[in-house]
């Protein structure tokens, strides 16, 4: 009983120090608009963002006509750039860059907004005997670099509010 009091306890502090340190949790984003229609170059990490509309509560339409906001892609870049190398000449770290473009524009308004580039970067450390496992991380870190640009082409979206007539 007196475990159970102590882990209770410890639970009841660790809650409280993370309700005052200003955590909360990822919650939907206060979007604008209701409807959205992407367009332009394809992207990787449209499935991604189609899902995270989809749970912030935004439909993802057809046709542009439809639309309250027009969100285009304008490129998409994944680069893979050597970092060091051993004295032997044998790559010891890499360093992956993904950017995207876009812009957007209101359905309401005939200009479109000034193109937004988004860039995120990891490194790794590489190893030929560990080539499976090396190639598996760098998979799962192109993935962490899309999810985290879907967060932030969210991120920018909330920032759109309607223009006032």
């Amino acid at each position: 009983m007196q475990s159970f009091m102590r882990h209770i306890s410890i639970g009841l502090i660790f809650a409280l120090a993370i309700s005052a340190c200003g955590f909360q949790l990822r919650s939907i984003a206060e979007l604008s608009f209701k409807n959205l229609y992407i367009q332009g170059v394809p992207v990787s990490l449209l499935r991604e963002l189609k899902q995270s509309l989809k749970i912030n509560e935004v439909k993802v339409v057809e046709s542009a006509d439809q639309a309250e906001l027009l969100l285009e892609f304008l490129k998409e870049t994944n680069e893979k750039k050597i970092l060091s190398l051993s004295g032997t000449g044998v790559v010891r770290e890499y360093e992956l860059n993904y950017r995207i473009s876009f812009r957007t524009r209101e359905l309401s308004s005939p200009t479109w907004s000034s193109p937004q580039t988004l860039q995120t970067r990891r490194t790794f450390s590489y190893n030929d005997v560990n080539l499976l496992g090396k190639a598996d991380e760098e998979a799962m870190l192109n993935l962490d670099m899309h999810k985290e640009a879907v967060r932030e082409v969210l991120r920018r979206l909330t920032a759109i509010k309607p223009v006032a007539n």
